[in-house]
């Protein structure tokens, strides 16, 4: 993998992140059900990434944000997206580890996200049962990794909007 530079994203970055989701996922990205649970909150500070290629262009960003699981807290990761210019170097991968070890290191129990399974398995995430996103969302798309042994354990109920 060529050499970026990773760090936290900040307010500054946030159209510029927007942009590259623009380029990298289809028109009405907006209109999916992960989306409703971002409405007027903040991704979760620290864990949210962008990176930098040499020259200064957004090369990849990560977000995750609070949500609930029935009465548990998650983080939802998404949308993770690398400019296609830089596809197939490993950053997607990369910006999945960091964020989920950030994420273990502030504390969090427990990730989800709604995406393919055979992409996201080898990062340990697995199909959720029990636990509903708010339609209309595959079911077998809802995966979660669990950050502490047994996390998703007993976890199952509605996703919804983080309250705090």
């Amino acid at each position: 993998m060529q050499q970026f530079e990773i760090r936290s994203e900040k307010p500054d970055d946030w159209w510029e992140v927007e942009a590259l989701y623009d380029l990298c996922f289809a028109p009405g990205r907006e209109a999916l059900s992960s989306y409703r649970l971002r409405d007027d909150v903040s991704p979760v500070a620290g864990l949210s990434l962008i990176a930098r290629d040499s020259s200064g262009v957004m090369a990849g960003a990560i977000r995750f944000w609070p949500v609930h699981v029935g009465n548990y807290d998650a983080l939802l990761l998404g949308p993770v997206a690398v400019h296609p210019t830089h596809q197939g170097e490993g950053l997607g991968g990369f910006l999945i580890h960091e964020g989920v070890s950030a994420g273990h290191n502030k504390g969090w129990e427990r990730v989800m996200l709604v995406g393919d399974e055979p992409y996201y398995k080898r990062f340990g995430f697995r199909r959720l049962t029990g636990v509903e996103m708010p339609p209309p969302t595959n079911p077998e798309r809802v995966l979660g990794l669990g950050l502490l042994p047994e996390a998703w354990r007993g976890v199952a109920g509605q996703v919804s909007r983080w309250t705090r």
